[in-house]
């Protein structure tokens, strides 16, 4: 039997969630820009209720909501795009070491356009960034601030009310990468103080290739340039031909998540819990990477992050998948890098401890059973490589 705990990675398409899309995979398979005929017309109504779904799951209008292919996507689009509309004497960034490479690659590039970029340091151990380590870092030529709200690999929450405070002291938006929080904590743009924030819908058991980018048109109203040209949809900020199938799951799959969120975060973390008891005891020295799990405020409630000292990370991967475990040992989108996680390098480990570092990501499938035999296989898979 094949146990799945890889979910920050991805998570498996919920049941309901491809019932609310056939239909527009099979018989509604209109174009959602063409108006002179019927199907065409279902299809644009279709959209606009998902689109009316995305903006009150996240306390948005539904004019603030961009439809892209996912988070990364999103991401580009919301740092590049805005750099776009920068003032000549605004051509500042500012983000964090520990940021996914969709947020790190695109700063990275700015730099080459000639702006300047601050990545700063994360408290050792946390993760964590405060809102004063942020003031720190912002000047009068600051036009941006992108963060997280959770990271994906040791599920540091970070306090973004007090940062997009500071922040809009001084006079700069804020973008929030939101992609590991949506069904795992509450994620209202007004509350978080994003001025745009992505998402995509596969963290949250909707379907890949869909997201959306929050862009405020309210008080603090904010302008980007598109980096897609071409049918001017999405009011001009993404075109191309909607992805009506997965715009309408990704809208079931953010339903879903807004009504599970009361039971489902305090579930997951009760056996996220069970894991780490079940690893303590059954296997000597290992320690556990990121925030503590007792406080909810600054951890994920799905997220484990532990590194086992003495066992070489890839090979307990490589025994782990054989027995039928999936996990990994840091951001899928890196993982064919042979380099160590930059997250786990940036809160103080070494590169061998990262490399002896697993990452556990649990769902709303996720079951108790699969928690005790997941753990024995871990513990009989170190014993094994510790034995050799």
């Amino acid at each position: 039997m094949t146990i799945y705990l890889d979910n920050h990675s991805t998570t498996r398409l919920d049941p309901r969630v491809l019932e609310a899309m056939l239909p527009w995979l099979t018989e509604h398979y209109g174009n959602a820009g063409s108006a002179t005929h019927e199907m065409g017309r279902e299809a644009r109504a279709a959209v606009d209720r998902a689109r009316d779904t995305l903006a009150a799951a996240i306390g948005a209008t539904p004019r603030e909501i961009v439809f892209t292919s996912g988070a990364t996507e999103s991401n580009n689009l919301a740092i590049l795009g805005l750099a776009a509309r920068a003032a000549h004497d605004r051509r500042h960034v500012v983000t964090v070491v520990t940021e996914h490479h969709a947020v790190l690659d695109p700063l990275e590039h700015l730099e080459r356009m000639g702006f300047a970029v601050t990545r700063l340091a994360v408290e050792p151990g946390t993760g964590s960034v405060g809102p004063d380590a942020v003031a720190a870092a912002l000047r009068p030529d600051t036009c941006l601030v992108s963060m997280m709200l959770a990271n994906n690999e040791i599920g540091v929450v970070h306090d973004m009310p007090a940062i997009a405070a500071q922040v809009h002291a001084h006079g700069a938006a804020l973008h929030v990468d939101c992609a590991q929080a949506l069904g795992r904590l509450p994620v209202a743009v007004d509350a978080i103080g994003a001025d745009l924030a992505s998402f995509s819908a596969h963290k949250f058991h909707g379907p890949k290739g869909a997201g959306f980018l929050y862009v405020r048109r309210r008080e603090r109203v904010v302008r980007i340039d598109p980096l897609v040209f071409g049918g001017g949809q999405e009011r001009g900020m993404r075109s191309g031909t909607l992805d009506v199938p997965g715009i309408v799951g990704m809208a079931e799959a953010a339903r879903l998540a807004l009504d599970e969120l009361a039971t489902e975060p305090a579930r997951m973390r009760g056996l996220r819990d069970r894991l780490w008891t079940l690893l303590q005891r059954d296997i000597p020295g290992i320690a556990l990477n990121g925030p503590p799990l007792a406080d909810p405020a600054v951890r994920l409630a799905n997220n484990l992050n532990v590194r086992i000292p003495g066992i070489d990370g890839q090979s307990l991967l490589a025994t782990l998948s054989a027995d039928g475990l999936a996990l990994s040992s840091g951001s899928a989108c890196s993982s064919e890098n042979p380099r160590p996680s930059h997250v786990l390098l940036a809160i103080g480990l070494t590169e061998d401890e990262a490399r002896a570092s697993l990452r556990f990501g649990l769902s709303r499938f996720t079951t108790e059973a699969e928690i005790d035999e997941a753990a024995r296989r871990i513990a009989a898979g170190v014993a094994k490589l510790r034995s050799l």
